[in-house]
């Protein structure tokens, strides 16, 4: 992904199944990835957890090898709770992580924890952590709400999940996007976010192609989907794991997903 030009990989997002991995684990997998020579600057670790601190833990391990960009959704486990929980909670973790260089992205996919950041919430935190709250990352699905965002928090860096709403949202304030698109096509999600004001046709199609994929059959897990199309891209079929309670796709499903990545032709 570096290499075909993306600027970072976010490690234990919703694509990463980030939850099914301790605290430990996620701890040994970013020493072993700086160990790999990845530099800290092009790493954004999912500090998301059950318990505040845990992912206390997380990013203060992070932290202090100066991986200062982090991501953080919600408490995910309470039904509802009220903004000033929510505030609290995130605050509470920031003043544990204890870094002034954090830059902590706020994690709004309300479909995955069933409620989001409002827009008084991120301005109470933004109030409360000057310079460390440094963005949105919106995995809504909605442009007007992505695009909201935008134009409401013009000093916030709003990165959008939604593939075909990063260039729209960025040609009015968006930052760019953290997507999982860019696990199979990390070039062509690179060329959009260059030129967002002028994404060509082609890669329009080829996007467009790519996500009818993940749903050429209905219901199919969607990291299921993007390993199966990795295992076809690399022909290694390594791949072919995902963490319980996912599974993996059924035979047809399976089939059906190569078929249509196939079809497409060389993704450039």
């Amino acid at each position: 992904m570096l290499d075909a030009g993306s600027e970072g990989v976010t490690i234990f997002g919703t694509t990463g199944e980030g939850p099914a991995f301790t605290a430990g684990q996620r701890m040994a997998f970013l020493e072993a990835l700086l160990a790999s020579g990845v530099h800290p600057d092009q790493i954004v670790v999912t500090i998301t957890a059950l318990a505040l601190d845990d992912a206390i833990a997380i990013g203060r391990h992070a932290a202090q090898r100066n991986v200062h960009r982090q991501m953080l959704m919600p408490p995910f486990y309470f039904n509802q709770p009220r903004d000033a929980g929510i505030v609290e909670a995130v605050s509470r973790v920031i003043r544990g992580i204890g870094d002034p260089g954090l830059l902590l992205l706020l994690y709004h996919f309300p479909a995955m924890s069933t409620f989001g950041f409002s827009h008084a919430a991120i301005r109470a935190l933004l109030q409360r952590h000057p310079g460390q709250v440094a963005g949105v990352k919106d995995s809504s699905g909605d442009l007007a709400h992505a695009q909201a965002l935008a134009r409401e928090f013009p000093s916030l860096a709003i990165l959008v999940g939604a593939e075909p709403h990063v260039a729209p949202v960025m040609c009015v304030g968006g930052a760019g996007s953290i997507n999982g698109l860019a696990n199979i096509a990390p070039a062509l999600m690179r060329r959009i976010v260059s030129a967002p004001a002028a994404v060509s046709p082609a890669d329009a199609r080829c996007m467009a192609g790519l996500l009818d994929v993940l749903s050429v059959r209905p219901g199919m897990p969607f990291v299921a989907v993007y390993k199966t199309m990795l295992a076809e891209q690399t022909g290694d079929d390594a791949w072919l794991h995902v963490c319980a309670p996912l599974s993996l796709l059924d035979n047809t499903e399976a089939r059906a997903v190569r078929d249509g990545y196939r079809a497409l032709g060389p993704i450039q």
